[in-house]
């Protein structure tokens, strides 16, 4: 679906983080829907290399970018001389910073800090010379245990990502008011759709509980699950954010959810009504009690109003829609 009707033509975008969940649809949408666009994508790719909690330290992968014709190139964003590089080759009109060390548990502080806010400024001033508009992604991790309707301005992060993405967000500001080019940051909330399942362990609960469910496995959850709320976005509604904020209305930081709250059981609930199955569910002790979100939920008023964004899926229809793929993905990847 194409979301702007702007002339793409020979206009030149850098997508950071783009053999990732977000960044490679983004590149897809820009290619399905702006084929004389030229998409660069920047991405640091999986490697072996893991973070001190085990998890892998890029989730970026090849196969999120099958099919895609544009430029490809394999690097890390802390690399100065490979930013400077593209500071040089390109005159970029548009830059989607989507590359981000952003797994919650990680310890790494100083990793996290370095790629997260100090190689974040490296770009920004790339976007300056080049006078491209910023479009990056910020976090729902900024309001830890905020309450709901999460805003913008009541920020309480409860981890070192968090906070770099608040810092960011900072940055921004100060950016904005000395600088002429549009910056936005988007807080994404609970993203799920295809292309996270290299992700891992950090993948959606949607595609974990599916994944479960179709391996014929009861459905574990935290006890209390039909009283801890989220809220769920799918990823077409996510594009469509970052599509709005190319020409916003005005340079700021937004909400990207929903605006409604679903409980994890009405994950399941769902996935077994589109999948056809009856298993019973295992109800678990949730160990994270003391750190765990219990209720998140983004107040869009100012998305509405700043960008244009509207959400279009319930969690009912983005589901639905998402089914095939997740059925693809586990007879090809899982089985």
């Amino acid at each position: 679906m194409r979301y702007i009707d702007d002339d793409l033509d020979d206009k030149y975008i850098l997508i950071t983080g783009g053999a990732g969940f977000i960044g490679a649809n983004l590149a897809f949408y820009f290619q399905n829907n702006h084929p004389d666009a030229n998409v660069i994508v920047l991405d640091s790719f999986r490697s072996k290399e893991t973070l001190s909690n085990g998890n892998l330290k890029s989730f970026g992968h090849f196969k999120n970018l099958i099919g895609f014709k544009g430029k490809i190139i394999s690097g890390d964003i802390n690399d100065k001389e490979l930013l400077q590089k593209l500071k040089n080759s390109y005159k970029f009109d548009y830059i989607f910073h989507e590359a981000a060390i952003s797994d919650t548990t990680a310890l790494e502080q100083d990793l996290m800090i370095r790629t997260n806010l100090n190689a974040y400024e490296d770009l920004l001033d790339i976007a300056i010379a080049h006078k491209a508009n910023m479009i990056y992604a910020s976090s729902a991790a900024t309001y830890g245990n905020a309450p709901s309707p999460q805003r913008v301005g009541r920020e309480a992060p409860q981890n070192v990502y968090g906070f770099s993405k608040l810092s960011m967000d900072y940055l921004s500001y100060d950016y904005m008011k000395k600088e002429s080019i549009s910056i936005v940051g988007l807080r994404y909330f609970n993203v799920y759709g295809p292309r996270e399942y290299f992700k891992n362990s950090t993948a959606s609960m949607v595609l974990q509980f599916a994944h479960q469910i179709l391996a014929g496995k009861n459905p574990k959850l935290f006890e209390g699950s039909d009283k801890i709320l989220r809220d769920f976005i799918f990823i077409e509604d996510v594009i469509l954010a970052n599509i709005k904020a190319m020409k916003p209305k005005q340079s700021g930081v937004y909400n990207v959810g929903t605006a409604k709250a679903r409980s994890f059981q009405d994950i399941v609930d769902i996935l077994q009504k589109e999948l056809g199955t009856s298993l019973e569910c295992e109800y678990i002790p949730n160990p994270f009690k003391k750190q765990y979100q219990f209720h998140t939920q983004a107040d869009i008023t100012s998305s509405i109003e700043g960008l244009g964004y509207e959400p279009s899926y319930e969690l009912e229809e983005g589901i639905k829609e998402y089914i095939p793929e997740i059925q693809r993905l586990f007879e090809t990847e899982v089985k």
